[in-house]
């Protein structure tokens, strides 16, 4: 089942006065799909056939018997979690009544809604859950992808025994292994294309390729020849090519992909013996010898080549776990972005609600509360967002104990209750020479790796200290700082701890861990000039400790940003961005800045607003919308109104590679001063 009306659809429970209806209409209204149902078990034989959410009032189940809807989401698919919209009476909520936490807690992926709600609220909380389930039919897809990946890979296996190569249809692209090419002559690396194989071919083997060839692309049957090349050196070697064809959804051959093998020894014992069997008929008995002694090199040959299904699996495996990592950093980036959307209403609202408060301490206390757990929940996503990116290092001076502290909430976090976290970091210590996103990166690894070790509990220690190297294979002389994680955990057998460090190597059960973990700590310290030292116990624990070069300059500070000057007039802004949600709050900030705002909700939308007569004196967008980005939107924008002030709004720290024009830009979550800020500096 794809992403359709069907699947998107808000089916609702509510069966007492006219909740059900109302919300369906407002749900009509917004553009989404809306069902109503009679009864729990209408409510799941819907869901059953495909939803995006359920919108329930709490009295349809507060005594239903809710194991059927319990059942089903207990057995949703990895990829799912089936959104709930519950709503509740004024007070009911999760917070002053156990019955509702309890449904909650049942439930699982449920939204608090009490009534009476502002119809707005009812229809952002339904689009975010609509989107969210978007994303999740987006992950089912990338599954797919990696599951028909594996397969293409077992047919491969299947087909051959050494050399990979794929021909893709009808471009005639080659794509060979190193091996593969190295049957033809040429070195690891060296490009190979279509063209240099059948220029290899062997000029009187060359018709009969193409005819067996032809007949397995005709057909789709396998694709099975052996045939002579000549090498750049001139010399001749046969080869064993097999493959077998893969299909397209339509049905057409998309590609053939197999295996290929060096049969040069082979073919030159069968010539060889063919010789002997005619010259020398008479000498049977020496031509047995002769044929048994080919035969063992023949199984010889054959061991050689099955050392070879298992290195050539070994190496698929590590190149799967890889490609997982690169799609867990590419999925970590997609969902930080979007939760740095939903911050963004968050801390423009509470900016506008604290500016409208009565001057009540406790009401003041609780919005600076709430606007300090947004901003922590910005300052994760931008944690999220520098594991997604992938970025070169950049080593500046950093002080260690500033960077440990402000990282004691998110360690604690993952550590969780039951480990106990402690830090030795004394004050007066040199700066240290490091990358602090990927140091941050590196210590929550070896944070988590022991918390693995402990699984009933235990203690973990982070000290910091100065160290000094005189002489040492590893280490330039010179100052160094020494940050060390020890654990009260299983610990590491001495055979176990040598390879800790290897790639892909790892004790967990499988699908546990990809065994990068230590080995990227690692190369983090090699890069940085410095060095990651394990020692272990089994049964008292592993202490990490990563040797870090101590900076020659002082700890950077970021100096503040000069005043802009306060524009005076009022100025008609465009606002672009296509979550309502957003741009609801964004209006409602730039109205309270004293400005005229017109809103778009797509590129196309605010291009067919510049290209009119309209008066526009800035326009501010988000970059990542469907149709048009706001970076595409901006080049639009010089073409119709080449003098427009363009401020880009969004949630990604980089831009993308490539990109020509010079915006001003403004990192989400902002608050409304930034915003006013940005603003001066454009309309002064």
């Amino acid at each position: 089942m794809i992403a359709g009306p069907s699947s998107e659809r808000a089916i609702i429970l509510a069966p007492k006065g006219r909740d059900a209806s109302v919300a369906a209409a407002l749900i009509r209204e917004a553009g989404y799909h809306a069902q109503a149902c009679g009864d729990l078990a209408a409510l799941l034989s819907e869901i059953e056939g495909g939803a995006g959410l359920a919108v329930i009032a709490d009295e349809a189940i507060k005594t239903a018997d809710l194991r059927g809807l319990v059942n089903w989401l207990n057995d949703q698919p990895p990829w799912s979690d089936f959104p709930i919209v519950l709503l509740t009476h004024q007070g009911g909520g999760p917070e002053r009544n156990p019955d509702a936490a309890r449904i909650g807690e049942a439930l699982g992926n449920v939204t608090f809604l009490e009534r009476p709600f502002h119809p707005t609220t009812l229809v952002s909380i339904v689009g975010s859950a609509i989107r969210g389930r978007r994303r999740q039919y987006e992950t089912r897809a990338i599954l797919a992808d990696l599951t028909a990946g594996e397969n293409l890979l077992q047919t491969a296996l299947n087909a051959g025994r050494l050399g990979a190569l794929e021909l893709h249809l009808p471009d005639c692209e080659l794509e060979a292994s190193d091996i593969c090419i190295g049957f033809f002559g040429r070195k690891p690396g060296e490009s190979f294309t279509y063209k240099d194989l059948l220029e290899a071919v062997h000029p009187d083997d060359r018709a009969r390729r193409f005819e067996v060839l032809d007949q397995a692309i005709a057909t789709g049957g396998d694709y099975s020849i052996e045939y002579r090349n000549v090498w750049p050196d001139g010399s001749q070697h046969w080869v064993d090519v097999r493959a077998r064809a893969v299909r397209r959804p339509d049905g057409s051959i998309r590609s053939l992909v197999g295996v290929c093998s060096d049969i040069t020894a082979r073919k030159t014992a069968e010539i060889d013996r063919e010789n002997l069997l005619a010259q020398l008929a008479a000498e049977r008995t020496a031509l047995a010898e002769l044929t048994a002694t080919l035969e063992q090199r023949v199984e010889e040959r054959s061991a050689d080549l099955m050392k070879a299904v298992i290195a050539r699996e070994k190496a698929q495996e590590q190149l799967r776990q890889a490609q997982k990592m690169e799609i867990i950093g590419q999925l970590t980036g997609g969902v930080a972005h979007d939760f740095n959307n939903l911050l963004m209403a968050v801390m423009g609202n509470l900016d506008l609600l604290r500016k409208r408060l009565p001057d009540d301490p406790r009401l003041q206390r609780l919005v600076e509360g709430a606007i300090q757990g947004a901003e922590r929940g910005a300052s994760l996503t931008q944690r999220l967002l520098a594991f997604a990116r992938q970025q070169d290092l950049r080593a500046v001076s950093v002080d260690l104990r500033a960077l440990m502290e402000g990282m004691v909430d998110l360690l604690e976090r993952s550590l969780g209750p039951r480990v106990e976290l402690r830090l030795d970091i004394p004050q007066g210590l040199p700066p240290a020479r490091i990358d602090a996103n990927q140091l941050e990166l590196a210590i929550l690894n070896l944070a988590i790796n022991a918390r693995d070790a402990m699984p009933d509990g235990g203690r973990i220690d982070i000290r910091v200290a100065e160290y000094q190297v005189k002489r040492d294979a590893t280490l330039a002389p010179g100052r160094y700082l020494r940050l060390s994680a020890a654990d009260t955990g299983s610990g590491m057998s001495s055979e176990i701890l040598k390879r800790a460090i290897e790639p892909f190597f790892s004790t967990k059960q499988v699908g546990k861990g990809t065994g990068l973990g230590l080995s990227m700590v690692h190369g983090l310290a090699v890069q940085l000039g410095g060095t990651l030292q394990l020692t272990s116990t089994v049964g008292k624990g592993t202490c990490a400790t990563l040797v870090l070069p101590v900076a020659t300059v002082a700890p950077e500070t970021e100096s503040p940003a000069p005043a802009a000057e306060k524009t005076k007039r009022s100025a008609v802004i465009l606002f672009v961005d296509d979550d309502p949600l957003i741009a609801m709050s964004t209006i409602e900030m730039l109205e309270d800045l004293g400005h005229r705002v017109i809103g778009a909700n797509s590129g196309k939308h605010a291009l067919d607003i510049l290209k009119s007569e309209q008066p526009i004196d800035l326009m501010v967008t988000d970059h990542m919308m469907p149709g048009m980005t706001g970076l595409e939107l901006a080049a639009a924008s010089r073409e119709v109104r080449p003098s427009l002030p363009v401020l880009l709004a969004t949630g990604y720290a980089e831009l993308p590679e490539g990109t020509q024009l010079d915006l001003p830009r403004l990192a989400k979550p902002y608050h409304q001063d930034q915003l006013r800020d940005q603003l001066d500096q454009l309309l002064s």
